[in-house]
């Protein structure tokens, strides 16, 4: 009697954990199968490693370059970029290859899923471009939107892209969702120096007249970007005055929906910054994400710069 209960015991045991198996089985399939948009950017985005890997981000990256020495993007710890960037030549960024893309967007497809590329803006990155290129290849498989921002800003759409595209949001939701957050995100940047940029010609349109101000009376640059282009916003006798007055705009763009800090070698300045607009705007301070940029926004802006990535719940008028 005991042994026929153990081996009824243990066909039981066996069946549930078959049914177990099948439903994880399933609910996985069920995942995939609700995923119909799968999203892909550039390495410029600044989304930390987690946020990628928890979404299921695709990252292309651009090429980095000290003289010779060539990296994509990312192979670089921070410590050992800031490292090369002063012991070797001033670092250069390019965009990744129209053959990159077409590799990933390949793979994504024969997955069965549509592909939502987000970029850097194209107006100072071949990025874009080269999305475009590669993109035309597989007709309606694949739409590429500029960003048209830089660092958190584009990663802030990639990651709300990336967030309905999970629950199985169709690519014209997604779209829609991205012409939106748009509109309403502003991008603030304090420069500590405009070499970096000078260096790059990534702000012809104002960096002559900026930059003689910028020497002779030693201020700090406030750029912003309108349509895609940096754009000089003002000036500050500090960077401390500088901070505050990024504080003071954003607290005119309440109610926030969205802040975030990115800086480039400055932590506690940005965790100071994050302080303040919390008190000034009232937004939760554990809500505001502080993160250090990537080697692409280092590159072009060089360490001690901070942005402010502010989203008002509505669209706010100029």
């Amino acid at each position: 009697m005991s042994s026929s209960i153990t081996v009824r015991d243990c066909s039981t045991k066996w069946l549930f954990w078959q049914l177990s198996n099948l439903q994880l089985h399933l609910a996985r399939q069920g995942d995939e199968m609700k995923q119909l948009v799968q999203i892909v950017t550039d390495s410029s985005c600044d989304l930390p490693r987690r946020v990628i890997e928890k979404f299921k981000i695709e990252v292309v990256p651009l090429i980095v370059r000290f003289g010779t020495e060539v990296y994509r993007d990312g192979e670089l710890a921070v410590e050992e970029f800031w490292k090369k960037a002063k012991e070797l030549h001033h670092p250069q960024t390019s965009q990744p290859s129209v053959g990159a893309f077409e590799e990933a967007f390949e793979r994504l497809i024969a997955q069965g899923k549509r592909v939502l590329c987000v970029t850097v803006t194209g107006k100072h990155s071949g990025t874009f471009n080269a999305a475009r290129l590669a993109a035309q290849r597989f007709g309606e498989a694949v739409q590429v939107v500029d960003s048209l921002s830089v660092s958190l800003g584009t990663g802030l759409q990639v990651l709300r892209a990336a967030q309905a595209a999970l629950p199985g949001c169709s690519m014209q939701e997604i779209l829609a969702l991205l012409d939106d957050l748009r509109a309403r995100m502003r991008l603030t940047i304090v420069l500590d120096t405009l070499e970096n940029l000078r260096r790059g010609g990534r702000a012809a349109v104002f960096i002559g007249a900026a930059d003689r101000m910028a020497q002779a009376f030693n201020i700090k640059a406030i750029v912003n970007l309108v349509g895609g282009q940096l754009r000089l916003q003002g000036a500050a006798r500090s960077f401390r005055g500088g901070l505050k007055r990024i504080v003071r705009e954003t607290e005119q763009l309440r109610p926030l929906e969205y802040l975030a800090v990115v800086h480039a070698r400055i932590p506690e300045r940005a965790e100071e910054m994050a302080d303040w607009l919390a008190e000034r705007t009232g937004f939760p301070r554990e809500q505001i994400w502080v993160e250090e940029t990537g080697a692409v926004m280092a590159s072009h802006a060089g360490a001690g710069v901070l942005g402010v990535l502010a989203v008002p719940a509505r669209v706010v008028a100029g």
